[in-house]
Formats: C-alpha cells, sequence, structure tokens
C-alpha cells in the first residue's frame, strides 16, 4: 500500500463513518488495508498509482459488460437531457415493466425503486398487507439488503450475529424466524404452532451470498407447497441471478414460480433501479388500489429506465455474450479445480454460467450457511492479499463469489491463473 493510500484512507476515516459507505468495502473480512479505487474499465479497477487490476468483484455482480461498456457510457447526455428526474410516470417505465414481464410473467405488476433492499422491504410489506399476517421466514446466508428484518443471519458481508448491537429491535426479531437453506425440516420446526401466523417465506432461488450454493432437489419445490398449504406468499430475491443467469432468472431455471420477485441494479447494468411485483391480485394491495403504500421520487426515473434499456437492447443484440461469459467462467473453474488437484488441495470448484467460487473448506460445495461459516477465513485472507499483490482483485469476503463479465479475456483468466498458482505456492500455510 502506498503511502498516497494510506493518506487517502486516513481522509476516509476522518469523514466517512468507518472510512466507507459500505463495511466491506473496508477490508474488515479480510483483515486487510481498503483497496482504494481510481478508475475503472472494462475488466479492469485502477488504484490511485494507475496500476491495474483484473476485477471479479464486478459492483458484486451487475456489471454483466464490464465497466464502461460503450454501449451504456456513450451519449449519456441524451438519457439526460430531459431531466434525471420527474416525480410523474412516463411511458417509458411503462414500456421497461411490459419488456421485464415478457422474461418474468410471474410480475405480473410491478413498481421500481431505487435498490434491492427497498425492492425487498416492499415485497415484505405488500406481503403482509395482503395475507394480513405478520410472520417472514427467510434463511440463514441469504442476503436481502440492509432492512432490520432482512440483516437477521444474512450472509455478504453483513455480520449481525449480536441483533441488538446491530439496531435490530426485538419487536422485529419476533416476527421474523431464521431456517437452514437447503434444509426443510428446519422450516418445518420452525412454522410448527406459527403456520397460521406465516406472510411470507423469502429466498434466493439459488444463492450468491454465502459463497454459490445451489438448491438440492425438492427444496423449493418443497417451499412451494409450504406457501401455499399454509396461505403465504412464495417470494423469490432475484437481484443477483435475474440476467446474470439469463432474462428469465433463477425462476425458469428452477422450474418453480414465485408469487413475488425482487430484481435489482444488474437490469440498469449498476445503475440505481430496482423493482418487486407478482401477482395482480398481491400487488394490488398497493395504494391507491390498495391501502398500502410504498413509493419515492425516485423511483421509476427516467435516465435510470433508459439505462434499463439500454442493458435490455445490448441482451436481446448479443445473446451469444452469455456462451462467451460461461465459456470464461468454465475455462477459470476448470484451471482452479487442475491446481488444486496439483497441489492436493481438498476444495470444491462450484461454476454456474458466469459465477466461479471455492472456499477453503475440505468437502463438497456448501449447501447452507453453516458450510460458509466453516471455511477458514484466514487462509482467505492470505490468498486475497496474495492475489491483490499480484493485479487480481477479489471480494474482499469469503461469502461473496468471483463474477465474470464480457470484457473479460482469455488472457485475463491465464493471468489469474498463473496468480492463484504463485498464491497458494507462497502461502504454504494455506494447506489443509
Amino acid at each position: 500500500m502506498t503511502s498516497h493510500t494510506t493518506s487517502t484512507i486516513e481522509r476516509a476515516r476522518a469523514v466517512l463513518a468507518g472510512g466507507c459507505d459500505s463495511p466491506v468495502r473496508s477490508g474488515w473480512g479480510v483483515g486487510a488495508p481498503m483497496f482504494v479505487q481510481a478508475r475503472a474499465d472494462g475488466a479492469y479497477a485502477y488504484d490511485e498509482s494507475g496500476r491495474r487490476y483484473v476485477d471479479y468483484i464486478m459492483a458484486y455482480g451487475p456489471l454483466l459488460f464490464g465497466h464502461t461498456h460503450p454501449a451504456l457510457v456513450a451519449h449519456l447526455d441524451d438519457l439526460a437531457r430531459h431531466g434525471f428526474v420527474w416525480g410523474t410516470t412516463h411511458p417509458e417505465e411503462i414500456r421497461l415493466a411490459e419488456r421485464i414481464r415478457t422474461y418474468l410473467p410471474a410480475m405480473e405488476r410491478m413498481r421500481f425503486v431505487s435498490t434491492g433492499t427497498e425492492a425487498v422491504m416492499s415485497a415484505l410489506r405488500v406481503a403482509r398487507a395482503f395475507t394480513r399476517r405478520s410472520l417472514i421466514l427467510k434463511f440463514a446466508g441469504n442476503y436481502h439488503g440492509h432492512s432490520d428484518l432482512a440483516l437477521l443471519n444474512a450472509g455478504a458481508s453483513a455480520h449481525t450475529h449480536d441483533a441488538a448491537a446491530s439496531g435490530i429491535p426485538d419487536g422485529v426479531m419476533r416476527d421474523v424466524v431464521v431456517a437452514r437453506y437447503n434444509d426443510l425440516a428446519s422450516v418445518d420446526a420452525l412454522l410448527h404452532g406459527r403456520e397460521s401466523e406465516l406472510a411470507a417465506i423469502i429466498v434466493e432461488p439459488i444463492v450468491g451470498n454465502m459463497g454459490y450454493v445451489t438448491p438440492i432437489a425438492g427444496f423449493l419445490e418443497g417451499l412451494r407447497e409450504r406457501a401455499r398449504r399454509h396461505g403465504a406468499l412464495l417470494i423469490f430475491d432475484e437481484v443477483i441471478t435475474w440476467l446474470r443467469f439469463g432474462p428469465r432468472g433463477a425462476q425458469a431455471r428452477v422450474g418453480i414460480t414465485p408469487d413475488m420477485t425482487t430484481i435489482g441494479k444488474i437490469m440498469g447494468g449498476g445503475a440505481p433501479i430496482a423493482a418487486f411485483g407478482g401477482r395482480a391480485d398481491v400487488m394490488a394491495a398497493l395504494a391507491p388500489d390498495g391501502s398500502t403504500f410504498t413509493g419515492g421520487t425516485h423511483g421509476g426515473n427516467p435516465f435510470c429506465v433508459g439505462m434499463a434499456h439500454r442493458v435490455l437492447d445490448l441482451i436481446e443484440a448479443h445473446p451469444e455474450y452469455y456462451d462467451e461469459m460461461r465459456a470464461l467462467a468454465e475455462r477459470l473453474a476448470e484451471g482452479i479445480r487442475a491446481i488444486f488437484r496439483e497441489h492436493d488441495l481438498p476444495y470444491a470448484v462450484v461454476q454456474h454460467e458466469s459465477i466461479v467460487d471455492f472456499k477453503f473448506r475440505a468437502g463438497p460445495p456448501n449447501r447452507n450457511y453453516d458450510d460458509a461459516l466453516a471455511a477458514d477465513k484466514q487462509k482467505y485472507s492470505a490468498y486475497y492479499a496474495a492475489m491483490l499483490e499480484r493485479g487480481i482483485l477479489l471480494p474482499p469476503s469469503q461469502n461473496e463469489v468471483m463474477f465474470v463479465s464480457t470484457a473479460h479475456t482469455r488472457d485475463d483468466i491465464d493471468a489469474t491463473l498463473r496468480a492463484i498458482e504463485g498464491s497458494l505456492e507462497r502461502a504454504a500455510h494455506l494447506r489443509s
């Protein structure tokens, strides 16, 4: 770390709480100094000295096309010339909703907001209003933003083991139960005697916030059946998975239709736009048709809506992008597996579409948050630091995953594999 960066961090800590706007950026998850970024381009992040790093954070998922794709950043004045925000309904937000519904027919009605946190918070309020119940069931290791309820035992970099110290009121904790992902017996045990209180089950259908975790056979089907049986709603949080797994999202992959869906900033190429939606009768609980309020001045603002149209235009014009990203991710995953075999390391490498992940835990891939918590944090911290020295920017938290974009190249993948080889060889203590 340069003296220039040290000075920047000191300045940040003097004016920003904790020196950052999101704790994971501080480096606390890996015991490392904060990475200070000066700019970005394509698949690369640059620090203040101008050094280039191959970026696998990709803003934690939404940058399908890397940083600064020309189709997204060119002629931004065309989007801004009539204003950034109006506070009124306009034809382009209607058209965007129509386009989204084409791909996600479960979102019969929707409402735009600015962030995934807002989308989840709003969906839960609607679910409670529609069912006239309060209890929410969620899963440990699933991250649904930073509202009070969502943070309990959340994945990503939340670290909210002590709810009281995290500012989460007792009343909130009474209205939520946290089950083990991929464990229907856990769901049944927690709901026993409280079935009539259940408003909704919210779940990441494919998880990207405790590492990459896929649902075992029958798990999501079991949630769908239990929600119906108990008169509750099933909510899919697709803030990471929609568009990352294709325009039809994870719900098409798993063959389960949720009652409500939340989607996020990936639709705007990283711009602050999100949405929640679902069955028409459920969404009718919202004012002005119903009595439930959600709203905000920036919801559906013309600038971010315009960015979302650009993203969908790009995806529709280049369906081959998904094959290209998948091929790169497969090359990366196979290369990591080969390195692990060579070094006799017992870690499972998982890859699906453009996501690649492994954890410093012997055995099969993660199936729940208990598995994720069993991974060796010290090993990841040493690995993170060694990779950063070699010009590879990884998430500063082992709960995250590596995201590949259309901007990454085979040369980037090969450079990454060489860096992994060198990092593992140098850090002998990484061996199990």
